[in-house]
């Protein structure tokens, strides 16, 4: 069985066409990744994208780096195939996230290749197509809306909206959408910017503005408002910012605080994404898929596993479209859908990677 020879890592930066704001401060102009590759002792070569978020993890560019120097010694000669040695390495440097993450799908990748197989083979699916979302910052209501219109005219057909440090900006915004998208389905993403005092106040103003769910409404650490909050019943909750870990997850299912679970491979890598969705898949909840604001080559990764059974709602599949480039092309969504058969043909274009790199 093949092992872990070598782990190579590579920063690229790719601007975007427009700046993404969320929370109560956070804001992207580019993305300012590192693309991971791990070597086996056969030659086979697996990629994927690493995506610091220094207001959420606490990771930058340099960081990931330096968590690689730490951990590659203890990775290299470990056998591919031995998930639980990987993880018991992995599981030993707390925090890290996306550096972690990146190890595992790369090393995914890599373990399907000394197999004769691509990534996509390795994962069987069991739907044929996925709904897709596009993911709408935080902005003035002109430059949301073009924002909005280049996405609906790639085949987008579902919103996910920045919301929550204006209840009456939110309101103007969603009511543009709806004017200008009807047919379009919008959801929420609050980003922990609401309290225990104002947030019944405005779960019930965008339950009446036509919105499906709404993510992270409260601060994570108000576990019993969250709970409360949720139990009103006014749009189904979807738990991202409180389930980063299948720990974090384990604990919110135990305490029944939301409806739909936001999986995040950029984050969780494949073994644990896989191992959460079940989880949530057992105790009843709705699954969706998120992308982590990626280019196209860590949305094709994550978008691999959006067609597994337990995902039952849109997946953010469409961030990419932000990116001024990419090094792989991206397959065409369909009236709001995105097919498997048309993922086959994605390839990394390491001639389009240089542009990039830094």
């Amino acid at each position: 069985m093949p092992s872990i020879d070598a782990i190579r890592a590579r920063p690229f930066r790719i601007p975007l066409r427009g700046a993404l704001r969320w929370g109560k401060a956070s804001e992207m102009e580019a993305m300012e990744h590192v693309l991971l590759e791990v070597t086996l002792s056969d030659g086979s070569v697996g990629r994927a994208e690493v995506p610091p978020r220094p207001t959420i993890y606490g990771e930058t560019q340099a960081t990931v780096l330096a968590a690689l120097e730490h951990l590659a010694p203890r990775l290299l000669g470990l056998e591919a195939e031995d998930a639980e040695a990987v993880q018991a390495v992995l599981g030993n440097f707390p925090g890290h996230p996306t550096t972690k993450g990146g190890l595992d799908v790369a090393l995914w990748e890599a373990w399907a290749r000394s197999q004769g197989q691509e990534l996509w083979q390795a994962l069987e699916p069991h739907h044929d197509r996925v709904r897709v979302s596009y993911i709408l910052g935080i902005a003035e209501a002109e430059e949301m809306l073009r924002d909005a219109a280049a996405a609906y005219a790639a085949g987008v057909r579902v919103f996910k909206v920045k919301v929550g440090r204006d209840l009456e900006g939110d309101l103007e915004r969603l009511a543009l959408l709806k004017e200008h998208f009807p047919d379009a389905d919008l959801y929420a993403d609050a980003n922990e910017t609401l309290d225990a005092d104002n947030g019944e106040r405005y779960l019930k103003a965008w339950a009446a503005a036509g919105l499906s769910y709404v993510e992270e409404p409260l601060p994570v650490e108000e576990v019993k408002a969250r709970k409360a909050l949720r139990e009103t019943r006014w749009l189904r909750f979807i738990a991202d910012d409180s389930c980063f870990t299948p720990r974090d997850l384990r604990r919110e299912l135990q305490l029944d605080t939301f409806d739909v679970l936001n999986v995040k491979p950029a984050r969780t890598g494949y073994t644990q994404s896989l191992a959460m969705m079940g989880l949530a898949q057992q105790a009843g909840k709705g699954v969706m898929v998120g992308s982590q604001a990626l280019s196209s080559f860590g949305t094709y990764q994550t978008a691999l596993l959006a067609f597994l059974e337990p995902v039952t709602e849109p997946c953010e599949l469409a961030f990419h479209l932000k990116a001024e480039g990419g090094f792989l092309q991206f397959p065409p969504f369909r009236d709001g859908w995105l097919h498997w058969a048309d993922l086959q043909a994605c390839r990394f274009e390491p001639e389009a990677f240089e542009k990039y790199a830094a």
